[in-house]
């Protein structure tokens, strides 16, 4: 169950831009590019829910919610900065790998 939800390529990402300092949903949005709305939404109510993200609304007009990693979410960081340090170092050889495989 875990691994599933840090596998999720949308937490990944999530994670890494809340590495730097709280940010809105836009910011957030923004940030990742291509993600839907929807499953930007339902992927910080699940890491809100395990306890790697914190939710705060703001009595403004319009509200203003701000999303921050707890200390649980910000552990999180050394790994994923791990994997992909790998991704990028061996994406040559994977796509190659594939381009081979797919060919045969």
């Amino acid at each position: 169950m875990i691994l599933d939800r840090i596998g999720d390529k949308w937490t990944a990402l999530a994670v890494l831009l809340l590495q730097h300092g709280p940010l809105r949903f836009t910011e957030l949005r923004d940030g990742i590019g291509s993600v839907a709305p929807k499953v930007l939404t339902q992927t910080l109510r699940r890491l809100e829910r395990d306890g790697l993200v914190t939710r705060e609304v703001f009595a403004e007009v319009p509200p203003r919610v701000v999303y921050t990693l707890t200390p649980m979410g910000s552990s999180l960081i050394g790994p994923l900065t791990a994997v992909s340090d790998w991704a990028e170092e061996h994406i040559s050889a994977i796509t190659a790998s594939q381009a081979e495989y797919d060919g045969a």
